[in-house]
This record gives C-alpha cells, structure tokens and sequence, in this order.
C-alpha cells in the first residue's frame, strides 16, 4: 500500500505543534489553518483480461488540518480527509475526521475517525510505491487501520524525559467500526454484543543509531474476543531503510458466529512483512528501488473449510514477493511501478476466499493467484 507522507506526518506534528508539508492559508492570533491534497493516477495491470482488480484505481485526497492556541502550553488541533475514487465501483470515504487537546509533555488527547494504535507499527512496513501491508491491516486485527469512534492519548518523548520513547493507549467504542465490525457478531438471543476495543502501543527511535523498535497489542469485547500482538523493527539512515515487522491474532468460533457454531476452533494468524529500499540521488529528483516479502496465514486451513472449499490445504491467506520503484521529481511530484509477484496457490484459503466472505468462484481463485503491476503519477501539495 502506498505510502503517503503526509498522512504518516501530519498527526505527529499536529502533537508537536510543528509545521507540515502542506499549504499554509491562515495564521494568526495563535490560529493556523493548513490544506493538503494528492491526486493519484493508478491503473492496475494482470497478467489475465478482465479480472478482479484490473484497470483503473485512480483516487483524488483532500484535507485540513489546523491548530489554535488556547493557553500557555495547551493547544487544540483538528484533521479532515476525504478520498474519491474513480475506478471500477468507485466509492467514497472520509479517511480522517479529529479533533483534540495538546498538552505538551504530558501528551495529546483527541476523538474520532483516526488510525488505531497498531498503524505505528504496520507503518515499519508500509512504505512500498503501490501494495503491501497486506499481513496486518485487514479486519483481522482491530485498531490495525484507520477507525472511526476511537479516543487516543498520545505521549511524546515520555513527558520530555526520553528523546524518542513514545506510547499511546486508545479506545473504541462503535458497532459500525471498521475494525471491530467482525467481532460483534450476535451471542445473545437479542442480537446485540459488544464492539469495543481497546489497544496499546510503545515505540522508540534508539538514540542516535537510526534504529526504531516498537510493539503493541490490542483485544475487543464480545464474545469474539479478539486479541493482536504486534512487533517491528526499523533501520532509517538517510538512503538505506530497512524494516521487519510480526503480527498475530487469535478470535474465537473461527470465521462464524457464535450462534451458527459454538464449537468451532479458534482462528488463530500470523503475519510477517520484510522491506529494504535504498534512495538513489540525482541532479533531478531520487529513485528509489524497493523490494518486500509479505505473508499472512491461518493456522490449520483445512478446520476452516466451507461448502465450496473442497481440496482446501494451503494455510495462507496473502503470500508475495514485491519488486517496485519510485521516482521523486521533487516533493509534489512522483511516479512509481510496483509488481508484486504473487506466490499464492489455488488451493490456499486466501485463494478461495476474501476476509468473512463467501467462497469464490472460479474466476475470482484465478485473479486471486495473479500477478500484478502497478503504474501510477502522483501530484501532491
């Protein structure tokens, strides 16, 4: 998935109260407005006409972020996205919506649709020009993506004492989440259970060494009881970045609920994702060459096994070798290709079928197994 960097970015400085990338179009009397946006060219190509993901993912991004001095030491600050897309079954989605208090060292505190505790580590990893990420952002893993209805604390530099020690604990409390839809499936009679979560997370940058390290976990109520642990590791030394980044899950009743199979077996998944890239300077512009291993996988496939899932025996759900590059013109303009080399069988789960979904048929397993290049052009301001 790719990467944008004013999307890492701009949380972290609407903390630090420092400025952003974008375009500065209010600031006075302690009151700062900033807007930012990207528009993303993108078109898919397989190696089989007409199939699933081929063709057009174009996207166009516009948001806000701003800041209000409200006393010595306290600042209040908010952020609004928005993303359109014009591809095949184009949708719409608003990707940010917060507002909150900071405090300085004592840390920030804000509300609303933001990204859940675990995207500080799945960040490590995804950093490819077009795909990845695929081992831990999903709906496998609450508080892994972006979620609506969550309340953050935030703390930099744990208030002020260590250079780089930073943690966060966060709460979501939503039926419609997008990251504990899954969970709340129906126990009781009257259909309603909990989609809570909760998550925590610690990340350090080691002195000096361009070394980052962090680990987080975060568990939903109801009777899914979903749990995530997370681990990464990264290595950002002006040309050279490396990263590692481990996950794994376990909920209860598989796939099912409750009431449709009390018996079932637990699901339990891991995840690894592995990145190196290095920068390349020109007198215009750098290139950047990346190359990732990603794989996420089921314990014991076959215990999952549907009506349509005969010859079902491959425990991964995602499995790629990805091979991309990025050419930064300047700091508004890029233009990437990324090929991912897809290592997936017809007779894996994920080749059978989507997270929570129905079976596929036979032309969906075949898009499923596919290799795909991404090309693209990115203006962003």
């Amino acid at each position: 998935m790719k990467r944008n960097l004013l999307a890492i970015a701009i949380p972290a400085l609407l903390i630090a109260g420092t400025a952003s990338a974008s375009i500065e179009v209010w600031n006075k009397d302690g009151n700062k407005v900033d807007f930012y946006g990207r528009v993303y060219a993108l078109n898919y190509i397989t190696d089989r006409d007409n199939q699933t993901g081929e063709g057009d993912n174009t996207t166009a991004r516009l948001g806000m972020s701003g800041q209000t001095q409200v006393a010595e030491g306290v600042t209040g600050y908010g952020r609004w996205e928005y993303e359109t897309n014009t591809g095949e079954d184009a949708d719409n989605e608003t990707r940010y919506a917060f507002a909150g208090l900071n405090f300085g060292d004592f840390g920030a505190f804000d509300y609303g649709r933001n990204d859940g505790v675990l995207k500080t580590l799945t960040s490590y990893t995804d950093v490819l020009p077009e795909f990845g990420g695929d081992a831990s952002n999903n709906n496998l893993y609450a508080l892994s993506a972006r979620t609506k209805a969550v309340a953050t604390y935030r703390n930099s530099d744990f208030f002020g004492l260590v250079d780089g020690l930073r943690f966060a604990v966060q709460y979501a409390d939503n039926g419609d989440n997008s990251s504990t839809k899954h969970f709340n499936k129906h126990e009781r009679d009257d259909g309603h259970d909990s989609a809570e979560a909760w998550g925590t997370v610690v990340d350090w940058d080691v002195l000096d060494t361009g070394i980052s390290i962090g680990a987080g976990y975060a568990q939903t109520g109801g009777h899914k009881d979903a749990k995530a642990w997370s681990a990464g590791i990264k290595y950002d030394n002006d040309n050279l970045y490396l990263a590692a980044l481990y996950i794994q899950g376990k909920q209860k009743y598989g796939w099912d609920n409750a009431t449709i199979n009390r018996n079932a077996d637990d699901l339990k998944t891991k995840g690894f994702e592995l990145v190196a890239q290095y920068g390349i300077d020109f007198e215009i512009g750098r290139l950047t060459p990346s190359v990732a291993y990603i794989q996420h996988k089921v314990q014991d496939a076959s215990k999952l096994s549907r009506s349509g899932d005969e010859e079902l025996k491959g425990n991964d759900l995602v499995k790629y070798v990805d091979v991309g590059l990025t050419y930064d013109f300047n700091k508004n303009l890029q233009a990437i290709i990324d090929y991912k080399i897809n290592l997936l069988d017809k007779d894996d789960i994920g080749a059978r079928r989507g997270l929570y979904d129905d079976s596929f048929n036979k032309s969906q397993i075949k898009a499923t197994t596919k290799d795909t290049v991404a090309l693209g052009l990115i203006y962003q301001f």
